[in-house]
This record gives C-alpha cells, sequence and structure tokens, in this order.
C-alpha cells in the first residue's frame, strides 16, 4: 500500500544544508497498523507529510496503492490525497465557527458529483462511527480534548480513505481519552482493514499496532 525507496529530505538555505532524512526504505503492507517513534526532531513527521504528499522528497520514490506519485502533477496530488488519504493531528485544526458536522464534510467539498444531502449523510454516519451523532450541532469549543479529536477522526474517515496518516493523535489528550481515541482507531483498522501509519512518542500505544519503526536521526534504525 505504502512504499518508500532511497527517500531523502533535504532542507537547504543559503548557509545551512540539513539531512532531514536519509535513504529511507519502508514497504507498508494494506491494512497495516504501524507506529512510527523516535525522538523530537528525528524526521517523523517529515517523513508522514511525504506519505501524505503535503511534500515532497529531494529524491528517490514513493508509491501509493501500487501507484507511483513522486512525478504527479500538483493537481493530481491534490485529487490522489483527497480520495485516497485521510489526516489525524495532534492539534485536531478543527474550524471553531463551524458546527461539528460542517467540520466533518469539509473533506467532501472538494469531490465532484456529491450533494449536500448526500455530505450530510456520510458526515452524520461518520460521526456515528466515533461516537458523537448527539454532537452534531456542537461547537469544538463546547467539546472535550477527545471528543475533538474524535470528531478530527471522522472527518479523516468520511471519504473513505485507504490511507490514514495521524500525527501524535493522542499527544493532547489524558491517559482515558489517549485509550479511546487508540481503541477508535484499532477498530477502524481491524473492521474497515483501513491501512493506519502513526507517529507517536507513547510507547504504551505504539505497543498496541502491528509494528513499530524507530527513527534516530532522519534514519531508520529498526
Amino acid at each position: 500500500m505504502i512504499q518508500l525507496l532511497n527517500i531523502e529530505k533535504i532542507y537547504r538555505t543559503q548557509t545551512i544544508e540539513t539531512t532531514a532524512l536519509n535513504n529511507i526504505n519502508i514497504k507498508i503492507n494494506k491494512g497495516e497498523f504501524v507506529a512510527i517513534m523516535g525522538p523530537s526532531g528525528c524526521g517523523k513527521s517529515t517523513l508522514l507529510n511525504i506519505m501524505g504528499l503535503l511534500d515532497s522528497p529531494t529524491s528517490g520514490s514513493l508509491s501509493l496503492d501500487n501507484q507511483s506519485v513522486t512525478s504527479f502533477s500538483r493537481k493530481k496530488l491534490a485529487a490522489f490525497r483527497n480520495l485516497k488519504l485521510g489526516f489525524i493531528f495532534q492539534s485536531y485544526h478543527l474550524i471553531n465557527d463551524l458546527s461539528v458536522i460542517d467540520n466533518v464534510e469539509l473533506p467532501l467539498l472538494y469531490r465532484s458529483g456529491i450533494s449536500s444531502t448526500e455530505r450530510r449523510k456520510k458526515a452524520f454516519e461518520a460521526l456515528e462511527k466515533v461516537g458523537l451523532s448527539a454532537r452534531i450541532k456542537h461547537y469544538p469549543n463546547q467539546l472535550s480534548g477527545g471528543q475533538r479529536q474524535r470528531v478530527a477522526i471522522a472527518r479523516a474517515i468520511i471519504g473513505k480513505p485507504e490511507i490514514l496518516l495521524a500525527d501524535e493523535p493522542t499527544g493532547n489528550l489524558d491517559s482515558t481519552m489517549g485509550e479511546e481515541v487508540m481503541n477508535l482507531m484499532l477498530h477502524l483498522n481491524k473492521i474497515d482493514e483501513t491501512t493506519i501509519v502513526m507517529v507517536t512518542h507513547d510507547e504504551h500505544m505504539a505497543k498496541k499496532t502491528q509494528r513499530i519503526i524507530h527513527f534516530f536521526d532522519g534514519q531508520q534504525i529498526s
């Protein structure tokens, strides 16, 4: 489902060259739940951004769902991202001026051929999956951290993505809320066979996944 070959990412300024990723080779199979661990600044989020087509590698190749995406145009990348990928962030990235259900609908606004009625129906179904169908008219600031993260997950899965990328999804939550969110992702992985890649500092959460990939100083060490 995800294959990275000889991926390198270098950030350059006029005076400094920083290697964020060095010769990364990773294969993640369809339906796997993989955790990526390592200290801050080791390249985990850079790797996730490349997998999510939010950043491009300096060299190397990336394939998603058996398609080489390295040479895609910006327009094709955006369409592929919207169709195949879902994102969960540590800070939720919800829009406070929009209701819960309006936040969840957002990814479908960029898909042609879906009516407003159909968007509403799919948003409600996604919120049912995360146990928040009773909160559709609430606003993000009326919810707990765990509830906001569940709204973010509903928004991520509304388009039925084949790949879900999660960057520290339990990082801002207490242990109880973190367990709830983690169990929800495990359920999505098992029931919907969604391929999930999760960046985390939490070893307890990482051990719940099928495989852990460790990073250090931009290199994969295990």
